[in-house]
Order: structure tokens, then C-alpha cells, then sequence
């Protein structure tokens, strides 16, 4: 039979006295007074959280009673009872600069971002962390969640649509309905708001433009022998020949490491910064060869193109852009970008390559026909040998052989 746990008295608290080890004294419901050999009298509250058992303090005596030990005690398990993580919470609250987290809106923003964190990318979770604290925590971070209306939260919202910052003010507003909706489901809100402020805000005209590309055969032939008789600096040119050959997105090319490059295996394995996850790029022969030319240069350094002023930093984001300029390759003609969506183009319309082979190397998001992701090794014998043909047919359009031109759609 389970042991019962006979309440603690106000006499016994006060008489406790130290001994040679630190002791503890049970009330039961996972709240016990923890006294040292130095006499210091702590309260201290076990809980479970998910299945893991957890510690947090709630003060010593006799600044906290015994009856506000109960109290704080009966606080927390219930806000274990509404899926919140008490020591979550207590950090939430001190982040947000108040006594208790559970109303604050604030706070309980810092909690949904804490659950959060490690599943996002760095770059991610700064931006948002970025928005609400210069633009909604000034204004509504102290308030209790519940108490916020409608009107109160769109004068907010609308302080940023007033710097003509109108998608970071739609953002905001996202964000601000994620952590509603959050409270609604840890138990400190009723309802979420921002509901009700659907088409308040002016609509953002897509600013999504598609970076420029080149996508006809002949026009690539003529581009990769401009790009390949560039006269700049070895880092530079080997950039601009390994760029289309990889299709990766421009800030993961320059910032490649050579610890996550292996040129025996052909692969170059890293993580996503827009993802946060892992990716593996299987490396054409043409593209080893690029990189083991290169080697000797920069090999001995943390980057594969570092910056010209200092090894410690990749090259600029403008580096293979001003290169491509200095060549007479104009911005409305290719972009960084734009071997991304020369690849997806020519790869699928032209060669006739599995869209989702082409996707997954594009380090797109590609699930399974039961909804899951697959990992970062799914069909990599396949794309290796994509990878190849890509290299190949690419080394056919430089040196001008007979070229396949696109399918009518």
C-alpha cells in the first residue's frame, strides 16, 4: 500500500533543526521543506511533466509559510494540469519581468516560444522573438492574456501597418494568434481574438517575385560559358561553377564548410538554416573536381569560399552576384537564386526526372504517401545518379553539343 504522507505542522516547520545531512520533511502532493546542515529551510516541489519527474523551489522558510508553500504549491500542479511546465512558466516570467507567468501575455509568448525552439530554425525563432518583443510586448507583454480586446490588439497592429511595414503587421498579428490560441489550450484564455480582425489589415500584394532565371537550353549553354570564363579570384570562380551544379540556395553555398564535405564519398551533408534540418548533396564528378582544385587554396580553413579580408568569415552574399554583374549577366536575367528554378525546370520538363527526386534535392519538404517526411539518406542512390546526369547534360550545353529544348506544356 502506498505510504501515507501526514500533513506538516507550523511547529514542525519552525523546530526543524539541522543535522549532519541535508534532510527533507514531506506534506504531501509532491511538496516537502528541504533543511540543510547550515539550517537553511527550502521548499522544494516535485512534479511530473510528461512523463519525466521535475524539481522546482518555491521559496525558503520562514519568508514562505507553510500556508503560501500550499498555495504556491496548488498553483503550479495546476498549471501542470493544463499542459503547462511549471519551470517553463517561472523562466517565462522572469524573461517578461513579473512575479508569475500564468496570465501574462508575455510570458505565456515566451513559454509557446520556448516549446518551440529547438524545432525551429535559429534564424526563425530570432525573427519572430524580434517582432513581438519591438512591437507587441511594449504595448500588451504586461497585460493579462484574457483581458486583451479586440480594439486593443488591432491599435497595436496597426502602430506597425503605420510604418508601412504592412507583411511584418500581418506577421505580427499571426504570431499574436498563435500565442492566443496557445493559452486556450494551456487553460489561461477563452478565446482567440485575432479572429475577428480577419481583413482589418490592407492585403500584402505578393512580394514574392520570382528570382530570375534562365531556363532555355541554349540561353544556359551561353551562361555557363560566360560564368566559366570569369577572370576573378579562384574562391570566386569556383563558386560561380559549382553554384549551378548543386542548385543549393546561395547563403548555404557560401558558407560551406570544409569539415561537412566529403569528397571520397562525393557528398556534402549539412543542415538546412531555413529548415533546420539535416540534407545531404551528392556530388557530381565535375564538381569534386572543382572543389579538390580548390582545396589546396583554402583547405586548410574553416570555409571552402572564405571571405578575401578574413579566413574566419565566408565570402559577402554579393560576391557571385557582383561577379555575375561585372560579366554583363543582368538582375533581371539570373539571379543566386535562379539556378534553383533552372534546375527544377530542366530537370523536370527536359531530362523528365521524378519531381519528387528533384524536390527532395532542392531540400524542399517531401512526404511520403502516408504524410511523413522522409529523411535526409531517402532515394540518395537515385539522386546521385540525377545529380550526375545533371552535371553531364550541363557540360553539354557549355561546350555547345545538340541540346533538347523544352517540352511545349
Amino acid at each position: 500500500m502506498p505510504r501515507i504522507i501526514e500533513p506538516l505542522k507550523d511547529l514542525q516547520v519552525k523546530n526543524a533543526k539541522p543535522k549532519d545531512k541535508p534532510y527533507k520533511l514531506a506534506d504531501g502532493g509532491g511538496l516537502y521543506l528541504l533543511v540543510t546542515p547550515t539550517g537553511s529551510k527550502g521548499w522544494r516541489l516535485k512534479y511530473l511533466f510528461l512523463g519525466k519527474e521535475k524539481l522546482i523551489s518555491l521559496g525558503t522558510y520562514p519568508e514562505v509559510s507553510l500556508q503560501e508553500a500550499r498555495k504556491r504549491r496548488d498553483a503550479n500542479k495546476e498549471l501542470v494540469s493544463d499542459g503547462v511546465d511549471p519551470s517553463d512558466n517561472r523562466k517565462a516570467a522572469k524573461l517578461a519581468g513579473v512575479e508569475r507567468a500564468a496570465n501574462n501575455f508575455e510570458a505565456i509568448a515566451r513559454e509557446w516560444l520556448a516549446k518551440h525552439k529547438e524545432e525551429w530554425a535559429k534564424t526563425h525563432y530570432e525573427k519572430i522573438v524580434g517582432r513581438l518583443e519591438n512591437d507587441v510586448f511594449p504595448y500588451l507583454g504586461k497585460k493579462p492574456i484574457s483581458s486583451i480586446t479586440t480594439s486593443e490588439l488591432l491599435s497595436v497592429i496597426r502602430k506597425i501597418e503605420s510604418r508601412g511595414v504592412l507583411e511584418t503587421a500581418h506577421r505580427a498579428l499571426a504570431n499574436c494568434g498563435q500565442v492566443f490560441r496557445y493559452a486556450v489550450a494551456t487553460g489561461r484564455a477563452e478565446r482567440d481574438p485575432t479572429g475577428d480582425l480577419r481583413g482589418a489589415l490592407a492585403s500584402v500584394k505578393s512580394r514574392r517575385t520570382h528570382f530570375a532565371a534562365v531556363t532555355e537550353p541554349k540561353e544556359v549553354g551561353s551562361l555557363l560559358r560566360s560564368l566559366y570564363g570569369y577572370d576573378g579570384t579562384p574562391t570566386v570562380c569556383a563558386a560561380l561553377r559549382l553554384a549551378p551544379l548543386v542548385f543549393v540556395r546561395p547563403g548555404e553555398l557560401r558558407a560551406a564548410e570544409w569539415a561537412h564535405i566529403d569528397l571520397d564519398a562525393a557528398e556534402w551533408r549539412y543542415t538546412v538554416t531555413k529548415t533546420n534540418t539535416q540534407h545531404i548533396v551528392p556530388l557530381p564528378s565535375q564538381a569534386v573536381e572543382i572543389l579538390k582544385d580548390l582545396q589546396p587554396l583554402t583547405g586548410s580553413g574553416k570555409y571552402v569560399f572564405p571571405s578575401p579580408r578574413s579566413k574566419t568569415r565566408p565570402m559577402s552574399d554579393n560576391a557571385i552576384l557582383s561577379a555575375m554583374r561585372r560579366m554583363d549577366i543582368g538582375k533581371d536575367v539570373m539571379s543566386g537564386h535562379g539556378f534553383r528554378a533552372m534546375a527544377r525546370t530542366i530537370l523536370d520538363e527536359v531530362l523528365g526526372e521524378r519531381v519528387d527526386l528533384i524536390e527532395h534535392q532542392l531540400a524542399h519538404a517531401v512526404r511520403d504517401p502516408n504524410g511523413r517526411a522522409y529523411n535526409r539518406t531517402s532515394h540518395l542512390p537515385e539522386r546521385k545518379r540525377m545529380m550526375q546526369r545533371w552535371a553531364d547534360y550541363l557540360d553539354s550545353l557549355r561546350v555547345g553539343a545538340e541540346v533538347i529544348q523544352l517540352r511545349e506544356a
